[in-house]
């Protein structure tokens, strides 16, 4: 069992691209640039992976006025930790999938949880991605972003797989204190070969001159490259452009043996690039 978890008010990294390699997975923090006017870092992320039950999670956050959601929900999620790994080592299936979700809206929702985060300042978005057997679940409140990387689906076009969100927060105004609470999800199938899976916070795509706006050229800055050396010029590059904003980064490579779903009149759909595991 591989862990890390970070929050940005133990260490900013301001002007400090950092990389950090677990075997499975590896993290990239970069505080921004103080000539920018950047003092602080908010975001903060937890990676965990399980090679022995086949799985990998992935958290991070991007929070707002002060780290003190950040901090409030990474104790939150560190106080379940065993419940979650637990439920992580079960068999895959989609009532295992609809049952994970229903323990992550139980985390997020207890009373003593939204207690605390109406007495702290601030607010965080939070994403969170699961890998499973074959499958990749998601879990995201606000505007962080989860991209995956293959080149069938290079070859459609798609390249991120959810949807920004703004005005949904966990912190002191928070999503999951509403009757109802507003927050996505999704669950997508992998496919044949190798996968790249790629969170970031939004300084990532918000930097000036916007080199990651558009995800297209985030697969082809990483085409090729292993996962450290394309984190390394992912950070390198807004760092050149004088991004103020902080950017946090967790990546790793999946690779699947099993052939995937096609339309029942479809060719394989290929693409040049490599995305092999590491």
């Amino acid at each position: 069992m591989e862990e890390f978890d970070w929050v940005g008010s133990e260490e900013h990294f301001v002007d400090q691209p950092d990389l950090w390699k677990m075997q499975k997975m590896t993290i990239g923090r970069f505080g921004g640039n103080s000539s920018a006017g950047q003092t602080k870092n908010e975001d903060a992320c937890l990676a965990w992976a399980n090679p022995e039950e086949d799985w990998e999670l992935a958290l991070i956050m991007d929070a707002h006025d002060t780290a003190e959601s950040a901090e409030v929900v990474m104790e939150q999620f560190l106080a379940h930790q065993e419940e979650i790994r637990s439920f992580l080592s079960m068999d895959v299936s989609f009532e295992f999938f609809q049952s994970l979700e229903a323990l992550l809206l139980r985390i997020f929702r207890q009373k003593d949880f939204l207690a605390t985060c109406r007495e702290i300042q601030g607010e965080t978005a939070c994403l969170i991605a699961i890998r499973k057997g074959k499958h990749l679940y998601w879990f995201s409140v606000g505007d962080c972003l989860l991209y995956l990387f293959h080149p069938e689906f290079a070859a459609m076009g798609q390249y991120q797989l959810n949807q920004r969100h703004f005005y949904e927060w966990i912190g002191r105004n928070n999503s999951f204190a509403q009757a109802v609470p507003s927050f996505s999800s999704g669950l997508h199938e992998l496919r044949q070969g190798g996968n790249r899976i790629l969170l970031a916070t939004d300084g990532l795509t918000e930097c000036p001159g916007e080199p990651y706006a558009d995800p297209v050229d985030i697969y082809n800055e990483l085409e090729g490259l292993s996962q450290q050396e394309g984190l390394q010029i992912l950070l390198e590059t807004v760092q050149q452009q004088g991004v103020r904003d902080s950017v946090t980064l967790v990546t790793w490579t999946v690779d699947v043996a099993e052939k995937p779903l096609y339309a029942s009149n479809q060719q394989t759909v290929t693409k040049e690039g490599s995305w092999d595991a590491e």
